[in-house]
């Protein structure tokens, strides 16, 4: 089978997630592209320019499958001489609606941010099938879509919510994971701590240095390793733990290589999660197949990554909590190191997951 796949922002995880996909496919996976940069302008206006060069193609797809970057009715109305009878497909990394914007965001404080939700909706509506990367991410949206029409004066459409609801399916990430075999290496002596996420507010570092802080203070020892895509503008509380955690701190910053990255995740022993958003958690799945004893809030997509009798010693209700989680983990190092994940996150690996995505793309 053909499978277009449109990924309009690529770029880090989107990026990674299609290669891997068209990399172990029983299928002809083929890439139509714009490059990760400028999102709010991806989701406007990149239909136009991949339906232009869609149109321009000389290959036709059984299937195509898009990301939620993509207005799919605007590419489809554009494309519809060569669309036609093609079944579509969209994928929700993320959606805009469930999502919680910063409240910096210039879009937020003009009172115009529907707009990229309404996008995510309308292309739902016009996909065969919707699939999500989880259960929550699925449940989240699904539950966010009618108070969101709710806000306009008529002809809400509240029914086309049983109409998406009814054609969606659950197809968690696919992750390239063992890659990071050939690099594995030892711990040291010290517990290594680690936060390998994006510097970005939704990940909430505030809470994640101040239980650090707190453990620190409390006399325990540690050190810390921030990797994590950092772009021009991050949260001020990473200039300010660069200073408190100066003693810690064995990497700062993003690693240029995947080996450097894959070594600091066999390196680290403990992996505490503070973010207050999250749709499916690829970078705690890569640490847990490293073996990294995760401590993870009991919520958003957390709860549903780990089995339930594992739920009362990684899950968290509060800071507190996790402060208390985090010393014990220090205090229990040889506990921890011979903990192994690595069954947990296993399944999420392309090598089983290609199974589930070729047979999802053939039923649609």
């Amino acid at each position: 089978m053909n499978i277009l796949l449109i990924e309009p922002y690529w770029t880090g995880s989107h990026a990674q997630w299609a290669e891997g996909f068209a990399k172990h496919s029983r299928h002809d996976v083929r890439f139509l592209n714009l490059k990760g940069q400028f999102w709010k302008w991806r989701m406007h206006g990149g239909a136009v320019t991949l339906a232009r060069k869609f149109n321009a193609m000389d290959w036709r797809p059984d299937l195509i499958l898009a990301t939620d970057m993509l207005d799919l009715t605007s590419f489809l109305a554009l494309t519809k001489n060569k669309f036609h009878g093609i079944p579509t497909a969209i994928y929700f990394h993320e959606n805009q609606i469930s999502y919680p914007w910063s409240p910096t965001d210039r879009d937020i404080q003009n009172k115009r941010d529907s707009h990229y939700g309404f996008i995510n909706f309308t292309s739902a509506l016009a996909a065969d099938t919707v699939f999500f990367n989880s259960e929550f991410h699925m449940d989240s949206f699904l539950q966010a879509l009618p108070p969101f029409l709710r806000q306009f004066p008529d002809h809400q459409e509240l029914d086309a919510v049983d109409l998406i609801q009814a054609k969606s399916r659950l197809l968690h990430l696919g992750l390239d994971l063992q890659k990071f075999d050939v690099h594995k290496t030892s711990h040291g002596n010290t517990p290594l701590i680690l936060w390998n996420h994006r510097w970005e507010y939704d990940k909430n570092p505030d809470s994640f240095f101040s239980v650090l802080r707190k453990v620190k203070e409390d006399g325990f020892d540690f050190q810390l390793a921030v990797l994590g895509e950092n772009f021009s503008q991050f949260p001020e509380i990473f200039l300010e733990a660069e200073k408190l955690f100066e003693s810690q701190i064995v990497q700062w910053g993003f690693s240029d290589s995947f080996a450097d990255y894959a070594h600091w995740l066999w390196k680290a022993d403990i992996i505490p999660v503070t973010s207050n958003q999250e749709f499916f958690g690829a970078s705690v799945m890569e640490a847990m197949y490293c073996d990294t004893w995760p401590l993870l809030p009991n919520r958003l997509t957390y709860p549903e990554l780990l089995s339930p009798d594992q739920h009362g010693e990684h899950l968290y209700e509060n800071e507190d909590d996790l402060k208390r989680k985090l010393i014990e983990a220090i205090q229990n190092i040889d506990q921890v190191r011979a903990t192994h994940f690595h069954p947990i996150a296993k399944p999420f690996d392309w090598e089983s997951m290609v199974k589930m995505y070729d047979n999802a793309m053939e039923q649609v």
